[in-house]
């Protein structure tokens, strides 16, 4: 089982990425899929969720309203648009699956990450 997150880069502020997650292994379809991400010297954040069941979306501080969490199942792929970023968005962002196909933010599997940072 492997997640891997690709897409991250250096934008300025108020730019925009789009971040990947290909998941290998199993299929994406069977699980709740999320966004997290760290930023140097703090905790690791949920900024967003998808079920797989109902295709609910759910976003947590600063990225309501900036970011949207889309998902492909045909290509195994989950997204994070991100646009309107700013500096304090800098981190390492992670994919991680839930345990279930609703999320409750019980990581099963994580992915490696991508570093988003935001400069001018």
């Amino acid at each position: 089982v492997q997640l891997q997150a690709s897409g991250g880069g250096l934008v300025q502020p108020g730019g925009s990425l789009r971040l990947s997650c290909t998941v290998f292994g199993f299929s994406l379809k069977h699980f709740a899929i999320s966004w997290f991400r760290q930023a140097p010297g703090k905790e690791p954040e949920a900024i967003s969720c998808t079920n797989n069941n109902d295709g609910r979306t759910s976003y947590t501080g600063s990225a309501k309203g900036r970011f949207t969490i889309s998902r492909d199942d045909a290509k195994n792929t989950l997204y994070l648009q991100m646009d309107s970023l700013k500096p304090e968005d800098t981190a390492i962002y992670y994919c991680a699956t839930d345990k279930y196909y609703y999320c409750t933010g019980a990581v099963g599997y994580w992915g490696q990450g991508t570093l988003v940072t935001v400069s001018s």
